[in-house]
């Protein structure tokens, strides 16, 4: 006889015990199993959320630097219409001084500085026009990039 027919022999109730812990640890296993699979599920949504946030993180960013870039070259073109400005004014304040020192009698110097005032007021209020009209467009073209991702967030959430 066999060390096992022994077993069986000597403790009859083992084989019933054995039977028992068996379809006690059956229920254990398919929620251990199903416990796995659920982890798994999860982990591999969370990787996939990731990934989508990952890319959103990427496109915001794409969209910052390229509107800092579109707002920097603005500034840049601010800048040279200043100097344009402040070339052209000083320009003609110099004409002007050219003008009255070349004056023959007050009334004369009087005449060009009411002319070159009326000229100075005019221009400065070109040039307000042209700063406005700059600042804007610098404004508009330096949120579209922001503006446009913002939209596709709104359009992706929805």
């Amino acid at each position: 006889m066999g060390n096992a027919e022994n077993s069986s022999e000597q403790f009859p109730q083992a084989d019933a015990l054995k039977a028992g812990f068996e379809g006690a640890a059956a229920p254990m296993l398919a929620m251990r199993e199903a416990f796995r699979q659920a982890l798994e599920k999860s982990l591999s949504e969370s990787r996939s959320a990731f990934e989508r946030a990952k890319a959103r993180a990427d496109e915001t960013a794409s969209a910052i630097e390229s509107s800092a870039s579109t707002a920097s070259k603005g500034v840049l073109d601010f800048n040279v219409k200043a100097l344009e400005a402040l070339r052209a004014n000083a320009e003609a304040n110099f004409d002007f001084l050219k003008a009255v020192i070349q004056a023959k009698s007050v009334s004369e110097a009087a005449a060009l500085q009411t002319d070159h005032a009326r000229a100075q007021a005019e221009a400065l209020a070109a040039q307000a026009r042209d700063f406005a009209a700059l600042a804007q467009k610098i404004a508009a073209e330096s949120a579209e990039p922001l503006k446009a991702e913002v939209a596709k967030s709104f359009k992706l959430s929805a």
